[in-house]
């Protein structure tokens, strides 16, 4: 029978052996009948004439310098949907998922960063994996299967506690021999150095396929910014990528700078939402072509993922364009991102995250 996962429209009506279950803070080990059952926790003083069963605990309180352990879940089967929200968003609350009993993590990514928001603000990103809606509800329908085991944290760095509440909805069932397991990495380069590439992703070791591309942008010089190309290096690539990109606003699928005229004439950046591309996310100190805009954008390889045999870099040119002399300029932005994709185990090392200050938005 139809293990119930790589879910579709065309697949939906068919009968599965999978059996559905959630995790959240009225379940913690999400266990069959054990739902709502808590008694005293975060909600009680909200209701304590109700009793049990309404909203006792809805939420968890993790401590400064702590890790929270969210998911402990015995395979097989697969993560199929995620939902977070948490107030005082920062760089400091770091999700951790690690597949099948590894001791590093396959997923090592800023909350935030994970879902498209690096910026600390609010900005709607409406697409098929990934949304954010009001106010700061950060989903992900991204399908994670694991053989024996799903382990899943988030760390607090911060000086104050956070106040996160959760829901991870999950099947148990059987996992396909050819799946890949899912894995994203965050990297952050403030400045880049003049004339060196920005690297999204590099030392993937193994043979899988890369998903998606998540980038936080903040221009430190005046005029267009968008003129890098990305390029792909793959199996055993050396100096010359495979896929090389034309432009940056090419790769995230706009053109043009992006621009559009306002009522007056003039030109202003249009933020955008598709469901496997957009710039959702434009934050401007003054008017455009201007130091220190804020970007966020998003392209999910969804229907052209970049397949690889044994291994992938994946570079970022920070280039700009100098109007006065129509040239070309490297550029020195404030630049980071999250790498999605999917592979085999075991994968290699994570470089080290930046250290706490090295993360905060400024």
């Amino acid at each position: 029978m139809y293990n119930g996962l790589n879910l579709s429209l065309g697949n939906l009506p068919r009968l599965s052996r999978a059996k559905s279950r959630s995790i959240s803070a009225e379940n913690f080990k999400g266990e069959k009948g054990k739902g709502g059952m808590a008694v005293h926790t975060t909600g009680h003083d909200y209701g304590p004439h109700l009793g049990q069963g309404w909203k006792v605990s809805p939420c968890v309180t993790i401590a400064p310098k702590t890790v929270f352990e969210m998911a402990d879940i015995e395979g097989p089967g697969a993560i199929q949907q995620m939902w977070f929200t948490l107030k005082g968003l920062k760089r400091f609350t770091i999700l951790r998922i690690y597949w099948d009993h590894e001791e590093t993590p396959s997923v090592e990514v800023p909350l935030g960063d994970f879902f498209g928001i690096g910026w600390e603000k609010y900005a709607p990103l409406v697409s098929l994996p990934v949304s954010v809606c009001p106010n700061n509800g950060f989903s992900c329908f991204w399908e994670m299967p694991f053989r024996t085991h799903c382990r899943m944290t988030v760390e607090n760095l911060d000086d104050e506690e956070i106040v996160l509440f959760y829901q991870i909805n999950y099947a148990l069932t059987d996992v396909s021999e050819d799946a890949a397991y899912f894995h994203a990495q965050f990297r952050r380069t403030n400045p880049v150095p003049f004339k060196q590439d920005y690297t999204i992703v590099d030392g993937i070791q193994g043979k899988g396929h890369y998903i998606g591309t998540y980038m936080a942008w903040q221009v430190n010089s005046n005029g267009w910014w968008g003129e890098g190309e990305i390029k792909f290096f793959m199996d055993g690539d050396d100096q010359w990528p495979t896929i090389c990109g034309t432009g940056t606003e090419d790769y995230f699928c706009g053109s043009y700078a992006f621009f559009l005229k306002d009522e007056k004439g003039h030109d202003q950046y249009a933020v955008y939402n598709t469901p496997y591309v957009g710039m959702h996310q434009v934050i401007k100190p003054d008017g455009s072509y201007s130091s220190q805009e804020r970007f966020g954008l998003y392209r999910w390889h969804i229907m052209d993922p970049v397949r690889f045999d044994s291994d992938l870099r994946i570079t970022m040119q920070a280039l700009g364009w100098r109007h006065k002399c129509e040239k070309y300029l490297p550029l020195q932005d404030d630049i980071a991102s999250v790498a999605y994709w999917y592979q085999t185990e075991p994968h290699a090392p994570f470089p080290k995250l930046p250290e706490r200050d090295y993360l905060e938005v400024i």
